[in-house]
């Protein structure tokens, strides 16, 4: 009979590769998260909608076309300058009165034409403004 002393070897986990496999999930997942972008200025916007509003007849209505020119219940200014626009507005409106003006502006008008129209209505104290749309699917 054959009795050797078995030799126990001491046994060990090597885990440098699992070390290897987990440093590279965790790259990966840095890699592959998306990060929330959020702004630092919070805005509240206004909702609209479809139902049709009633509109009184003495109702101020400012066109602006696509070139800055005003034109102020149908009828042409002279010049896009603010006092001119606000003169038009006097002559439209009779004192002590403050009717809602809309303001009718072309998709390519000058943005600066659309504040001077609702500067020049502030000046006056005309104060209910609203601009005038279209639904998208037009």
């Amino acid at each position: 009979m054959n009795l050797r002393k078995f030799r126990r070897e001491e046994l060990s986990i090597n885990l440098t590769p699992l070390i290897d496999v987990v440093f590279l999930l965790l790259i990966f997942f840095m890699v592959t998260t998306t990060f929330r972008e959020e702004s630092e200025i919070e805005i509240d916007l206004p909702q609209a909608t479809d139902e049709p509003v009633e509109v009184s007849k003495d109702v101020v209505e400012i066109m602006i076309d696509n070139k800055g020119q005003y034109y102020v219940n149908e009828k042409p200014l002279v010049n896009a300058q603010l006092n001119t626009l606000k003169q038009a507005l006097r002559q439209v409106v009779t004192e002590g009165q403050t009717p809602p003006v809309i303001i009718s502006a072309d998709a390519q008008s000058p943005h600066q034409s659309v504040v001077t129209a609702m500067d020049a209505a502030r000046q006056l104290g005309l104060v209910r403004l609203s601009i005038a749309t279209r639904q998208g699917n037009d």
